[in-house]
């Protein structure tokens, strides 16, 4: 069990990287869009080999788009996991023409599942658990399905503020976790504030819901975009991170970097190796390149890009 925070270096003349937090990164995650992944010209220069690519669907991207983004990804040699949001899906019609076209154009056999940021769904689906419930990815194979996760509570699922619609959703989600063959797991909002993650996920684990945890985080960006993104996210008693950093005038006009909170996530982890936080999910919110440039400084023999992996 790993108590102390030792740093080592590479080789001679690299930065010092945290031991536990190389290791935290390990097979991290990050999130693109078609019209974010077209500014990277190659993602080898960028994303360790084998790297999951989530490819987020808003409302109005054509699937032929959403399907060329992770044709190309794929074959740069990165694990595509695009989104299914359930309220732009018109019917199980649409859905099963979905997993086809993206299986049969770009190689794809996991999803993301969730019910997506719309009010009014566009048809039959309103929630991630219907998609589940269709059969479409069992009878595909997919071999991995994820669904969303909510630390800090969703309103559009509890406008009370609680948690308990949030809750009942994930126990569902737990036991049909046992009767798929896919492995399934849960792919989180972004939250600031590690102590807050911790007792979300310890709380999980005592109400019996077993499934990984990939903890989102957002990447380094402005502040002011942050908390744009924080407040339409509905992210809350993390907020306050950000909004107690935004009345320090010294750290006011410097970019956000997600640091600490990983730092404190890492050492909980390196401290309680069963805690069921297993991997890093980063929402890119200040670019990808700049994402990936702070994981590959900080993530030591963790988040070597490919191109330059022996």
């Amino acid at each position: 069990m790993a108590l102390l925070n030792f740093r080592k270096r590479e080789k001679p003349g690299t930065p010092s990287v945290n031991g536990q937090v190389e290791a935290f990164l390990r097979d991290y995650s990050i999130e693109v869009m078609p019209r974010t992944a077209e500014k990277v010209e190659d993602f080898r220069e960028l994303l360790p080999a084998g790297t999951r690519v989530y490819i987020a669907h808003i409302e109005g991207t054509p699937i032929e788009d959403m399907v060329a983004t992770a044709k190309r990804v794929n074959a740069e040699g990165y694990k595509v996991m695009p989104h299914f949001p359930a309220r732009i899906i018109k019917d199980q019609k649409t859905l099963a023409d979905w997993i086809a076209r993206y299986q049969g154009e770009a190689d794809v056999d996991q999803a993301l599942l969730l019910a997506g940021g719309v009010t009014e769904p566009h048809g039959d689906f309103h929630s991630s658990m219907q998609l589940l419930e269709s059969g479409e990815f069992d009878k595909a194979g997919f071999k991995r399905l994820h669904v969303a996760g909510h630390p800090e509570g969703n309103r559009d699922i509890d406008p009370d503020g609680s948690m308990k619609n949030v809750e009942d959703a994930l126990r569902w989600k737990q036991k049909f976790s046992e009767t798929t063959d896919a492995e399934m797991a849960l792919a989180t909002q972004f939250a600031f504030d590690a102590k807050p993650i911790i007792a979300w996920a310890d709380n999980l684990a005592a109400a019996g819901i077993t499934l990984p945890i990939h903890i989102g985080i957002a990447g380094p960006a402005k502040l002011q975009t942050l908390i744009k993104f924080a407040i339409a996210c509905g992210v809350g008693p993390s907020l306050k991170v950000l909004q107690k950093r935004a009345m320090d005038v010294t750290k006011l006009l410097l970019p956000y970097e997600p640091t600490e909170v990983i730092a404190e996530l890492a050492a909980h982890k390196a401290a309680n190796p069963d805690f069921n936080i297993t991997n890093v999910h980063f929402f890119p919110l200040g670019g990808i390149k700049t994402n990936a440039t702070w994981a590959i400084e900080n993530g030591g023999t963790s988040t070597v890009p490919a191109n330059q992996q022996g």
